[in-house]
């Protein structure tokens, strides 16, 4: 660790690291979601002006998983991308016990599926490795743009949120395309994994 990285966690500047997983159904914009939390970089100087875009500008559905990197104020984020197919639902456990918070993303257009998506919810709520942990809970009710789309208070409703006792959980209307209700979302993760963190 260089002199720069001991200064800076004894002054409480150091970013700490947390694993964050993105979970959901396939076709939910979990991928949109997190490329759209990745950094633009605008580097100006006297002699260039270089923009440094680490988002993506085509978004392709996510094969098994991926894994990205984006920082806020205070947290550096990892963020496992995981695939919301159901032949690939199987390879969630597998980040359980590395991971510090969940992100939970529902297309709240697909009225179809919300029951799907409830009991993928529900079993990784009740999982052995997440059930005794007080990891928080963060819920993107994504594509409220559209017309069909049902409020968060709605998509609240129909997952039971209610009965989530155990964890700090907390859901958010999104349009991932355009970014809108993220900052709410992540300001609000960074908050309880400081709380977290200051209790430990």
């Amino acid at each position: 660790m260089g002199l720069f990285d001991k200064l800076s966690g004894w002054l409480g500047l150091k970013k700490k690291e947390v694993n964050v997983l993105c979970l959901g159904l396939e076709n939910s914009g979990k991928t949109t979601i997190i490329n759209q939390l990745k950094p633009i970089i605008v580097c100006l100087s006297a002699f260039c002006l270089c923009v440094l875009q680490t988002q993506t500008q085509d978004i392709v559905p996510t094969i098994g998983f991926n894994i990205e990197q984006f920082k806020s104020s205070s947290l550096s984020f990892t963020v496992f991308d995981m695939s919301g197919q159901s032949r690939y639902r199987n390879l969630w456990e597998h980040y359980y016990k590395e991971s510090h918070a969940i992100i939970f993303v529902i297309d709240s257009g697909d009225k179809l599926r919300m029951v799907v998506a409830k009991e993928e919810l529900d079993t990784l709520l009740n999982h052995q490795d997440i059930c005794s942990r007080r990891m928080p809970v963060l819920l993107f009710a994504n594509k409220s743009d559209l017309r069909e789309a049902m409020s968060s208070v709605k998509v609240s409703q129909l997952l039971c949120l209610e009965n989530i006792k155990d964890k700090p959980w907390h859901i958010c209307a999104s349009n991932a395309v355009k970014g809108e209700g993220l900052q709410e979302g992540v300001d609000w993760l960074q908050d309880h994994i400081r709380i977290m963190n200051e209790m430990k």
